[in-house]
């Protein structure tokens, strides 16, 4: 194929962080451009941010619903490709069901809708349709967590029998959602964010590094969930207890009330012959550990890492890579598995190595379950899908 892919936005007008984020993800390795926007539901905000990305003016959308339905009936020559949705969570099921419905791929913010019932009815229309579904859990587009990733599946570590994560945050150590945070006013509001605050914010990203690094299912767990700031209406803090289908246990915390902390996810997954350590904010390296041997450092960007680390690896070792390259590479292998199916191509392994459907209903079950058990007297409760 010889043309970049179009896509549309939904969502990210200006000063909208995520809406840019995504922007400038699809924008870094030249395959994709954006062509139109429902990018506010203020008129005035959505002909502005439209503009301001020199979108043309009759591509500026007033809403979702005019977007897809427009989009549609333009020749396929000059109609978009994908569309993709950075609006809070309250707003992720419609527009994705009704961009599915009229032929377009989709790409969207997680956690991937505001129920699992949504979320499953998102997964079947995927099915049906042969359309494809990128949800962006950013964390798992790092170089060093596909590395980790390959070790834990070629079993270097032998079988895996603990897995600690950890993402605590600071920014909600205060009611800043009284203060004028428009961000923080929507994620914690139950009514846009849906049944959890900080578990579904970013619990649900340690919960998909902890099954995408180890391979393995959480099926049980034991929840404690707590409001800490005074007023609050929606979780921010916990801590999980988690099992694994192969027998192994883990800790998974998500908190947004460590004051003094900004993006410290961590994850440390350990095996019969050793294990492995990654910091999102040096993500870089990769500590790999031994039972009977001297701790190894692996760097991004070196001869050594796996063919899955090269393949989202940019510049050569020292160079740091970060958030917007991890999520560049969602973005890039997303736009790589589109243009082969458009082109009649089997897309390869490489190109498929991005969060689906698959992974926002176990994201959204993971919230459900937390949740109830969260409010349960009962120690352990199943992982229901």
């Amino acid at each position: 194929m010889n043309r970049k892919l179009r896509m549309g936005m939904i969502g990210g007008g200006k000063d909208a962080f995520i809406g840019a984020v995504h922007r400038i993800a699809a924008n870094m390795d030249g395959q994709i451009e954006l062509c139109c926007g429902a990018l506010s539901i203020h008129p005035e905000i959505a002909i502005e941010s439209g503009k301001m990305l020199f979108l043309p003016e009759d591509r500026i959308y007033m809403n979702y619903e005019e977007m897809i339905t427009k989009e549609s009936q333009l020749p396929p020559e000059k109609r978009i490709d994908f569309i993709t949705i950075v609006t809070p969570n309250f707003a992720h099921f419609a527009p994705a069901m009704m961009a599915l419905e009229h032929g377009f791929n989709v790409v969207i913010e997680k956690p991937i809708t505001l129920s699992l019932e949504e979320a499953k009815q998102l997964r079947q229309k995927v099915a049906e349709t042969g359309l494809t579904l990128c949800l962006t859990h950013t964390y798992s587009g790092y170089p060093m967590v596909k590395q980790a990733r390959q070790m834990v599946k070629e079993g270097k570590f032998g079988a895996i029998r603990k897995v600690m994560v950890e993402y605590p945050q600071g920014w909600l150590s205060t009611l800043t959602e009284r203060e004028g945070n428009a961000g923080a006013a929507w994620r914690t509001d139950p009514k846009k964010s849906g049944k959890s605050g900080s578990m579904g914010d970013i619990g649900t990203h340690a919960a998909q590094l902890t099954e995408y690094i180890s391979g393995l299912k959480i099926t049980k767990i034991c929840a404690d969930l707590n409001i800490v700031v005074p007023g609050r209406g929606l979780d921010d803090d916990g801590n999980v207890l988690l099992k694994f289908d192969n027998g192994a246990n883990g800790v998974l915390i998500a908190t947004q009330i460590a004051a003094g902390e900004e993006n410290a996810l961590k994850i440390k997954v350990y095996g019969e012959k050793g294990g492995l350590e990654w910091h999102q904010m040096e993500p870089n390296t990769l500590l790999v550990k031994w039972l009977n041997e001297p701790t190894q450092v692996y760097r991004a960007g070196s001869a050594y890492l796996s063919d899955a680390a090269k393949h989202n690896t940019r510049v050569p070792a020292g160079h740091p890579e970060g958030y917007l390259e991890a999520f560049a590479n969602i973005y890039r292998n997303f736009a790589q598995t589109l243009t082969a199916k458009i082109s009649g191509q089997q897309p390869s392994e490489y190109m498929l190595d991005f969060p689906t459907a698959e992974d926002g209903v176990r994201g959204m079950a993971f919230i459900e379950n937390v949740v109830a058990s969260g409010q349960s007297d009962q120690k352990w409760t199943d992982f229901i899908v």
